[in-house]
């Protein structure tokens, strides 16, 4: 028990921390952007065709970056939020109970990327309050959906299955 709760303290001391980090080199990255901007306008009051053309591949760069950078921040939110349930479900099980819960369809493992029918993502199976499960938002045109013991995040669209959890409840 001791170990486990300095693991959990050592993990909220450096999420945060990394956090920061991230977003320190999201603001050097911004600052570099407009720096950029302002050494292409000196280079066309300038005049010279040359230094505009290597300011512009320097701002490109600049803005490059930028974009890399914040896409690497939003993957790692997205790979922290995804398993945050996990521990969530160790410490508060009656939630995570399954309960009387019934499907109207027969049990079969999903996987990603293949189309299901409408009766196994009917309103009756959405889980509307997934905060309280920890998951994730959905985005447009998906919803959580309670298969068994299982949780699908599924396109309403299209029927296609996104991602799955598999023994999610107990």
């Amino acid at each position: 028990m001791k170990k486990f709760i300095v693991t959990a303290l050592m993990a909220a001391t450096i999420l945060p921390s990394a956090a920061m980090a991230q977003n320190g080199e999201l603001r050097r990255d911004r600052q570099d952007v407009r720096q950029e901007r302002r050494d292409v306008e000196q280079a066309r009051e300038s005049g010279d065709p040359r230094e505009v053309h290597q300011q512009r591949r320097e701002l490109q760069g600049a803005r490059q970056e930028l974009r890399d950078d914040r896409h690497d921040v939003r993957q790692d939110r997205r790979e922290w939020r995804r398993d945050d349930w996990r521990s969530y479900r160790n410490t508060n099980r009656d939630l995570y109970s399954r309960g009387s819960w019934n499907s109207p369809n027969r049990y079969r493992a999903f996987s990603p990327g293949i189309r299901i029918t409408s009766g196994y993502y009917a309103p009756r199976n959405y889980i509307n309050d997934y905060g309280r499960y920890r998951l994730t938002r959905p985005a447009y045109n998906q919803r959580w959906v309670r298969n068994y013991n299982d949780v699908l995040l599924v396109n309403i669209r299209t029927g296609r299955v996104i991602e799955v959890l598999r023994n999610f409840y107990l």
